[in-house]
C-alpha cells in the first residue's frame, strides 16, 4: 500500500536542497540535486515509518504555523 506525503523543499545558503515531510515531524533530508533529494526523502520516510511502527506512541501531524520573533 502506498501513501502520498506533502514535502517542503528549500535551498540553503550552501546550495543544498532540503526537504521536510510535513506530515512526519522531524523527517527531513538534504542533497545537491532535486532528483537525489527526492530519492533520499523516500528513504527518510521509509525509515521514519519503520521506527514509528516500533513505538507505542505514534505521532500525529497537527499543523504548520508561522511565528514572528
Amino acid at each position: 500500500m502506498t501513501k502520498k506525503y506533502n514535502i517542503l523543499i528549500e535551498k540553503d545558503e550552501d546550495g543544498y536542497y532540503v526537504s521536510e515531510v510535513l506530515d512526519l515531524p522531524g523527517c527531513h533530508t538534504q542533497a545537491k540535486t532535486i532528483d537525489v533529494l527526492l530519492e533520499r526523502t523516500k528513504e527518510a520516510i521509509k525509515a521514519y515509518l519503520e521506527v514509528e511502527t516500533q513505538t507505542d506512541y505514534p505521532l500525529e501531524f497537527v499543523r504548520v504555523q508561522e511565528i514572528e520573533v
